[in-house]
C-alpha cells in the first residue's frame, strides 16, 4: 500500500464557543404567556442583539431577542456549548424573558439554572433567580 491511498482525515483546532452569537436560536423557559405561544406555535425565538461589546452573549448577559413578530430583553440561563469547568452544559440555550424596566415577565422557571449565576449582583438579575426553584 502506498503513501498516495492513505486516507487524511482533517480536523479542526478552534476550540468550541461557550457563547450565544447573534441570530442563534434560544428556548424560553419561563412562564410568561408570550413564552409560551411561541412555543405552541413553533417559530423559534431568535438573539438579535447583545448588550455588550463584542456582540456574544454568556451565562447571565442581557440580550434582545425576536418572539412572535416582536422584540423583549432577555437573560441568558443556559448555553448548549462546552462550558467552563464546573459549569452545566445544557441541552438547549434557555433565557428568561423581562420587560425594558427589568422586571420577569413570568413568574415562575421551568428548568434548573446554574448555581455560578448566584454571584450576579445586577439587581434585575436577582430578582431572576428569586423565581428559580432548581439550581444546578
Amino acid at each position: 500500500m502506498s503513501f498516495l491511498h492513505i486516507v487524511r482525515r482533517s480536523f479542526s483546532t478552534t476550540p468550541q464557543l461557550n457563547e450565544l452569537r447573534l441570530l442563534s436560536r434560544v428556548k424560553v423557559i419561563d412562564n410568561s404567556k408570550i413564552g409560551r405561544n411561541a412555543k405552541q406555535s413553533g417559530r423559534p425565538v431568535k438573539v438579535i442583539n447583545v448588550y455588550k461589546k463584542p456582540p456574544v452573549g454568556r451565562l447571565g448577559d442581557k440580550v434582545l431577542v425576536t418572539i412572535e413578530h416582536e422584540k423583549k430583553k432577555a437573560y441568558i440561563v443556559g448555553c448548549k456549548q462546552r462550558q467552563q469547568t464546573l459549569v452545566p452544559k445544557f441541552d438547549s440555550n434557555n433565557v428568561v424573558l423581562v420587560d425594558d424596566n427589568g422586571q420577569p415577565l413570568g413568574t415562575r422557571i421551568r428548568a434548573p439554572i446554574p448555581s455560578c449565576l448566584r454571584a450576579n449582583t445586577d439587581p434585575n438579575f436577582v430578582k431572576i433567580l428569586s423565581l428559580a426553584t432548581t439550581f444546578v
